[in-house]
């Protein structure tokens, strides 16, 4: 591979700097840097941020071809920064065995836009009801690290502490999707005052913190790793809080939507906002938003959730809950913490890469920009302003809640283990 020097490019929101790529490594970090025959990169003061890593995606592959494969959604990941993303199990047939595992990281490692790790199911069949080959799936060639049954809450507290007394042995996490099934029933959006205006069942927030309340105890009581998944509720914050404030190993994540957008937008009936968790109240958004800075809350996931257009051009009830988000994440994280001032960008790269990486225990990923470090970066034009355009997206799907709202930022360049996979904001 040849050598690559980014010239002038703001390491972590810093002073400008030379990179040196040599093959799969960085080289060299300095200023006044030269190399024989390098490429090179005038950066002109973009900022450089090491690879985004995305604790959760769905890739819909196996199954699910419709709205999403392995290589479109790796493509959407690079477009967006990313250089390692965690493909979620709720694929048909279900990533609850060493051999699908396996067959979605092969996939991944022939996509070659970013790495990809799969996710296993805790259960079998993401059905609740007895643990899925969790071991098998740690010892195969995907080497699974994170389980969840996302999309569907592990609610019987005695398969969720199983699955955490489990997942110890390998210094595994179990990610949960937090929701009480029996206080959403039926449910369509946030309860609330605009829930009950416009005749929606409501979906409480007790439903999301009753059982993040439950699980942070169980993984006290058995001394593993719990991980809540997009955390959505301003009540959801405390009880993590609380949580670390007494030591135990929780760790949580938000998305970007919300971290924007509000339960107000329902009011349109379009089903764009249809998702899961639902979008929530004003103060709900800035509660997350104040919990991300100031680390309560660990870090930003996307849960890109693509759908083909039929299962969103519909009535809001009968419509598929879920956005796409990995070409949009980094821009809605500057607007509204970056812009906002809440964080600087050595914030963003520990919310969107170190953390992630740490919490996925994720080699290669989450690394410092300096010389000898693999070189997976990213390089933002933090100076862009552009209407968001699914009609380019690289995604399979276009159900973005973003459509035609001017973002910040735009991704130049995207560089997996010294390659570029995006140049000039296009697929390399």
């Amino acid at each position: 591979m040849s050598k690559i020097l980014i010239r002038g490019a703001k390491v972590l929101g810093g002073e400008p700097q030379d990179v040196l790529i040599d093959g799969e490594t960085i080289a060299e970090v300095g200023t006044g840097l030269s190399a024989e025959g390098a490429q090179v990169i005038e950066a002109d003061g973009k900022i450089l941020l090491p690879g985004l890593v995305d604790l959760h995606t769905h890739l819909r592959e196996p199954g699910r071809e419709d709205s999403e494969t392995v290589l479109t959604g790796t493509k959407a990941a690079a477009v967006g920064g990313f250089t390692a993303v965690h493909a979620m199990a709720n694929t048909f047939p279900v990533a609850d065995t060493a051999g699908v595992v396996e067959q979605v990281w092969r996939l991944g490692k022939e996509s070659g836009y970013c790495d990809v790790q799969p996710i296993g199911a805790v259960t079998v069949g993401l059905e609740g009801k007895k643990l899925a080959e969790l071991g098998a799936m740690h010892d195969s060639a995907a080497g699974v690290r994170v389980f969840s049954d996302d999309g569907k809450c592990v609610d019987d507290a005695v398969i969720m502490r199983r699955a955490l007394e489990y997942v110890k042995a390998f210094d595994g996490v179990v990610a949960q999707h937090a929701q009480e099934p029996r206080l959403t029933e039926g449910a369509q959006m946030n309860e609330g005052i605009v829930s009950a205006e416009l005749g929606l069942g409501g979906w409480p927030a007790v439903a999301e913190e009753s059982i993040i309340a439950r699980d942070v105890l169980l993984a006290a009581h058995v001394g593993s790793r719990v991980h809540i998944c997009h955390l959505s509720t301003a009540g959801s914050v405390e009880i993590v809080r609380w949580a670390k404030s007494k030591g135990w190993n929780v760790t949580a994540e938000v998305t970007p939507h919300h971290l924007l957008l509000t339960d107000e937008l329902v009011r349109s009936y379009n089903p764009v906002y249809k998702v899961n968790p639902p979008l929530r109240t004003e103060a709900d958004v800035l509660a997350l938003r104040e919990a991300l800075a100031d680390g309560t809350i660990d870090c930003v996931a996307t849960d890109h959730a693509p759908h083909p257009h039929e299962d969103k051009d519909c009535e809001w009830g009968a419509a598929a809950m879920g956005m796409v988000g990995l070409e949009t994440a980094l821009s809605v994280v500057q607007h509204t913490m970056v812009d906002s001032g809440l964080l600087d960008w050595a914030g963003v790269a520990d919310r969107m890469s170190f953390r992630p990486a740490h919490i996925g225990r994720l080699e290669g990923h989450g690394r410092p920009v300096s010389a000898g470090e693999p070189a997976n970066l990213t390089l933002l034009d933090s100076a862009y302003r552009g209407e968001v355009d699914p009609a380019g997206f690289a995604s399979r799907s276009r159900n973005t809640p973003y459509e035609g709202r001017e973002l910040p930022g735009r991704v130049t360049h995207t560089f997996l283990r010294g390659r570029a996979t995006v140049v000039d904001g296009k697929l390399a």
